[in-house]
């Protein structure tokens, strides 16, 4: 086994981290606790994911330079929302839910490019639709869950980190 097949068996592992402890940690209430642990795993894998798939990406460019793009722009939105929790930005709530959501679907989206051909089911769909898809089905859930915070106001003041 070479380096870039070392480094891409580590970006797999912290990929599969990634989505499960997103998923954990989404499903969880939105309390301390729970919530709170699988989110900062989410975040710290989700930020070695981000650094491997760079490395990849410049190694074997002329390849997967996409997946530089996909690491800089998800991870960007996984920044986005753990500052805004971490800072407490006014309307912190909406920005964190926006952000994490939005990084997980750059997680399902990069999974989707790269082995949506081997997934059953979606391997029926043309390739193009692997990079539209997560995004067509996670915007309108951003949108619900945010809504569903924003109707009640007093949430932000019940969720105290």
């Amino acid at each position: 086994m070479d380096l870039f097949e070392v480094i891409l068996s580590i970006h797999i592992g912290l990929g599969m981290i990634c989505l499960l402890s997103g998923m954990v940690s989404m499903l969880a209430a939105k309390k301390k606790g729970r919530h709170t642990k699988w989110g900062e795993v989410y975040h710290g894998a989700y930020a070695a994911l981000a650094a491997t798939a760079i490395i990849l990406a410049i190694w074997k460019w002329s390849e997967i330079a996409y997946l530089f793009y996909i690491a800089v722009f998800s991870y960007g939105l996984a920044i986005y929302g753990y500052a805004a929790r971490k800072q407490k930005w006014k309307s912190w709530f909406q920005h964190h839910i926006r952000g994490m959501l939005g990084s997980y679907i750059g997680a399902v989206t990069a999974l989707f490019v790269n082995v949506g051909d081997s997934i059953p089911l979606l391997n029926k769909l043309p390739a193009l639709s692997y990079w539209f898809l997560p995004t067509i089905i996670g915007s309108p859930l951003i949108y619900i869950v945010a809504r569903r915070y924003r109707k009640n106001a007093s949430v932000s003041k019940k969720i105290s980190y």
